[in-house]
């Protein structure tokens, strides 16, 4: 069961537009459907919401921390030591060069691929194993581009296409705080059906099936 949810990002105004911050963007959106509202904690570093859940659940935490990306898991890691919460119940949301913006992947585990958010929170935690939603941005071609790029505000279509994505998760967002995770990852990873092609113009149409 998912007990934190983290999306990344740069704090201040000159960052909030920037694809760096896809991860922000995905938990403002989370917030906003759980009706919640985040607000600075400085024992862990970063915003914080609680969300009060039925039963013996325990409370869901939303978390955007505000130390910079480099150090993501300073805040992470706080907030998650003090109640006790281990990797697998941690879902990080962050952008991802390896991904067109439209596209996104669920999955637990793997590796930081260089990203700087995931590096430190692997080093805080001592484990790559946590969840994470990777939000695609695309990737400007050049690696030496890298930098600027992730840090530079991305063109309305691509924009538009994160939001959608960001959109397409919530509807997964009960199986993922029930901890239906095999659910989750099915409904999130799910290729978007082709479309038919177009009948070729003067053919009859097909005939009723019987």
């Amino acid at each position: 069961m998912i007990r934190l949810l983290v999306g990344l990002g740069n704090p201040g105004t000159e960052y909030e537009a920037t694809n760096h911050n896809a991860g922000f963007w995905w938990i403002d959106a989370v917030a906003r459907e759980l009706k919640v509202t985040l607000q600075p904690e400085r024992s862990y570093f970063g915003l914080v919401a609680r969300v009060n859940r039925p039963g013996d659940q325990g409370p869901l935490w939303l978390l955007q921390p505000q130390t910079y990306m480099n150090l993501s898991g300073k805040s992470v890691a706080a907030l998650a030591r003090f109640f006790k919460i281990a990797p697998d119940e941690i879902l990080v949301a962050h952008d991802e060069l390896d991904l067109l913006p439209g596209q996104m992947k669920f999955k637990r585990g793997g590796g930081h691929a260089g990203h700087n958010g995931l590096r430190d929170i692997h080093a805080q935690l001592g484990t790559p194993d946590y969840w994470r939603l990777r939000l695609g941005i695309g990737h400007p071609g050049v690696k030496a581009e890298v930098v600027d790029y992730v840090l530079r505000k991305p063109k309305p279509e691509a924009r538009d296409a994160i939001q959608d994505c960001i959109a397409k998760t919530l509807p997964a967002l009960d199986l993922i705080l029930a901890g239906e995770m095999e659910r989750a990852t099915m409904k999130i990873n799910a290729k978007p059906p082709r479309p038919k092609p177009p009948r070729p113009e003067g053919l009859p149409p097909a005939p009723p099936k019987p």
